[in-house]
């Protein structure tokens, strides 16, 4: 496995460490007790959707399954684990020997999700589970709010192209993983290389304002770009006058020149006055590109400007004001012995506060209406409904520890795409509202599943 698709330095061969303390200390604690070997179900979902959303995005489906496949225990891992004494040698030997073993079902990739979506379903023993938590709360969390942000944006955007820029607003790593979800979202490429190696994402990029400062005049700066990458490069109009420097573009490039940018002042009146001037000075399908602290309102506010693509940065990587989905991790059932054919029984957190949760080993399906638009995300358990029985939404991903589910990312971005498409079309708005589709339990047996 390649750690550098985890967005890793290759010099970490392991994330095992990418966990609380307190994950091991229960371990420990299990093991001692005779209980670590019960046949255990955790889900990953989140009680509700950012203030005003309308629904989640699944991201990071892919990420995750890097992670569990390369969740091991090294000699390097074991050796700091006993140096901190943070477990007892009889914990640390079972580590040696960890290898997840059980099985992943989960919403694929791209899919959409509401309040009480069994995102992910981790099965196996009780202490090889709960060790994942941590590493995939902070992918699914991390990468599910960046494409949130994203599919908004693109749905703000429309036929218009999103290049993501974020690569200097967070850690390094982070942009790494900040663009992958913003391609699942909608985003057509990136100015982040890493993110191209990784993903195979286009890269996109031209210059900075530095690049016009550096030469004695913007004609100077201008012919250097055109001769180095061709007319059909994009080239930086507003270090200084706009109008002139719009003017000294299209006399260096030509009307063959392929684009403009625009980095700062009222972006929807100057577009209206750049594209006229262009047009006026023969530039017809020179295209403009509209960057500086986009977010969807700002995307969205700019519909009737002739802007032909938008460049975003701090709001996409930041889930323009919602860094997390706020999923959790929980033990939904549990078996009553370490019997493999010790039948589940539901458990489930009941305290108050807010913070209870659903018991019971679920499935999750989505109806329709009679036109074929989604009007309900159903979680139950036991026996799924005959008529839901073909609209169920968890795949598999891991099965008997091995993956399964993995599949090209371009095939995450699609599916997100038509997803979307099949919501009611409130789901777009922007405006502050609730989740688009209701949440409905069913509930049955768990049974011994």
């Amino acid at each position: 496995m390649n750690t550098a698709d985890l967005g890793l330095p290759v010099d970490v061969p392991s994330t095992a460490l990418f966990t609380d303390h307190y994950e091991l200390t229960m371990l420990q604690a299990a093991l001692k007790a005779g209980t670590a070997e019960r046949r255990s179900v955790f889900e990953v979902f989140t009680r509700r959707l950012p203030n005003g959303r309308r629904y989640g995005v699944v991201a990071g489906t892919g990420r995750v399954l890097d992670a569990v496949e390369n969740f091991r225990f090294d000699a390097g891992v074991l050796g700091f684990l006993r140096e901190r004494r943070i477990v007892d040698d009889a914990t640390l030997d079972w580590l040696a020997g960890y290898r997840f073993s059980g099985d992943i079902w989960g919403y694929p990739e791209g899919e959409v999700y509401f309040p009480g979506s069994p995102i992910l379903r981790v099965e196996g023993s009780f202490a090889e589970c709960v060790l994942l938590e941590t590493v995939i709360l902070s992918i699914l969390n991390h990468d599910s709010a960046i494409a949130a942000a994203a599919s908004r944006m693109a749905s703000a955007a429309g036929d218009r192209p999103l290049i993501e820029m974020g690569a200097r607003r967070t850690h390094e790593l982070s942009a790494v993983a900040a663009s992958r979800a913003a391609y699942v979202g909608g985003f057509a490429s990136t100015s982040d290389l890493a993110a191209g190696f990784r993903y195979n994402i286009p890269t996109v990029g031209t210059s900075a304002h530095a690049f016009t400062l550096l030469h004695d005049c913007e004609r100077d700066a201008f012919r250097a770009q055109v001769e180095s990458m061709g007319r059909g490069t994009t080239l930086l109009v507003d270090t200084y006058d706009v109008t002139e420097a719009v003017r000294t573009a299209v006399e260096v490039a030509g009307p063959e020149l392929g684009a403009v940018r625009i980095d700062s002042g009222d972006l929807l009146l100057v577009a209206h006055r750049v594209r006229q001037q262009l047009d006026e000075l023969g530039a017809r399908d020179t295209r403009i590109i509209v960057t500086s602290d986009l977010d969807e309102y700002a995307i969205a506010s700019l519909a009737a400007a002739p802007v032909d693509a938008y460049g975003v940065g701090t709001q996409l990587v930041t889930g323009s004001g919602h860094p997390t989905a706020s999923m959790v991790y929980k033990l939904v059932a549990r078996a009553e012995s370490a019997d493999p054919k010790a039948p589940l029984k539901p458990v489930a957190k009941k305290s108050s506060g807010g913070k209870t949760s659903v018991g019971g080993r679920k499935w999750a399906a989505r109806r329709l209406d009679e036109d074929g638009v989604a009007e309900a995300e159903v979680v139950g358990t036991g026996p799924v409904p005959a008529e839901l029985a073909d609209r169920q939404l968890l795949v598999e991903l891991v099965k008997g520890g091995e993956i399964v589910g993995r599949e090209p990312l371009d095939a995450a971005r699609e599916r997100h795409a038509a997803t979307r498409a099949g919501l009611p079309l409130s789901a777009i708005q922007l405006s502050r509202g609730e989740p688009v589709l209701p949440t409905e339990y069913v509930h049955g047996r768990s049974g011994s599943q």
